[in-house]
């Protein structure tokens, strides 16, 4: 089944070459179904990239689910990236009384700053407050993971010296969680971060379980009991060459910019990085979908506010 968003969104055309099956919404009124209503916060600068990325995980599901860009009233981007938002992105101001299905809120550059010391942080929290009550399962993205778990949770991360930045393997930590149903015993995800908070932090905070991780990178997978919040601090949705492109930039700032872990083939930057995380990364958001989106929200999407859900997928 199709994503569905607006008729013009540029990510429209690439996801089509990639046979990608993507509805404008001038087809998808004549749908008598009850599509999911999805929401994407996009705090990353490359708008269309980040759109292209995550809506690429959403496509490979049979739901029929409706995506809203959304941005905060707060922030402003780029002059090229403000006409973009102006064309395709809805304020959080104006869907403050909506509900959704569910919402992904990205990463964001921000990973020296204090959580205060961001421009929108009100703002964000204040979202982060709404989305409890107005979203059935909501997943937090890389620097949104750790403001989402520090916001909710009071676990505050630690800056490491040295980027994490990589592709990794990880393993499965939680026997039968359907957050990893289907995952091999070992799987690589892209890391991209300074950002950290210590594993046991984490695994003794009663609300949470850490599903999946490692000891070079921590806990990467995570959720809470009921799965209305769910935490990534990696970035399964990057392309092939996502971790290229950062280097080469990080290579323009330091010539001493270290080469990302495990990445290019014989650890050669001149040769060609091959995507090998895709698999995990389409049965990650397939199986958040299915087993805490469609399978817990109500079927009436005003129930959502009244914390309707008919399955606990926490054991």
């Amino acid at each position: 089944m199709p994503i569905t968003v607006k008729d013009e969104l540029p990510a429209i055309a690439t996801l089509r070459h990639e046979n990608v099956f993507v509805m404008p919404k001038s087809r998808a009124r004549t749908q008598e179904i009850r599509p999911m209503r999805l929401a994407i916060l996009n705090l990353m600068p490359n708008k269309v990239e980040t759109e292209v990325q995550f809506i690429r995980l959403l496509a490979n599901t049979p739901l029929q689910v409706n995506v809203d860009l959304l941005r905060l009233d707060t922030h402003r981007s780029s002059e090229n990236s403000e006409q973009h938002l102006d064309m395709f992105y809805r304020y959080f101001s104006d869907v403050k009384d909506e509900n959704y299905d569910a919402m992904i809120i990205t990463g964001a550059p921000l990973a020296h700053l204090e959580y205060d010391d961001v421009i929108y942080w009100q703002e964000l929290k204040e979202l982060f407050d709404w989305a409890e009550n107005h979203v059935t399962s909501t997943l937090f993205s890389c620097w949104a993971a750790h403001a989402g778990l520090y916001h909710h949770y009071g676990l505050k991360r630690e800056l490491r010296e040295d980027k994490l930045c990589g592709v990794f393997k990880h393993r499965c930590l939680f026997e039968h969680g359907a957050l990893t149903r289907g995952f091999d015993d070992e799987f690589l995800v892209p890391h991209s971060r300074y950002g950290h908070i210590d594993l046991a932090k984490i695994q003794n905070t009663p609300e949470l379980a850490v599903l999946a991780g490692s000891e070079r990178v921590g806990a990467y997978l995570i959720k809470n009991q009921s799965g209305s919040q769910v935490f990534l601090t990696g970035h399964p949705e990057y392309d092939a060459d996502t971790l290229q492109k950062e280097y080469l930039r990080d290579l323009s700032k330091s010539p001493d910019a270290p080469k990302p872990e495990g990445y290019f083939p014989n650890n050669d930057a001149e040769q060609k990085p091959s995507k090998t995380w895709q698999s995990h990364a389409f049965l990650l958001f397939s199986n958040w979908l299915n087993y805490y989106v469609y399978q817990t929200t109500p079927y009436d999407i005003n129930l959502v506010s009244q914390d309707v859900r008919t399955n606990n997928y926490a054991e």
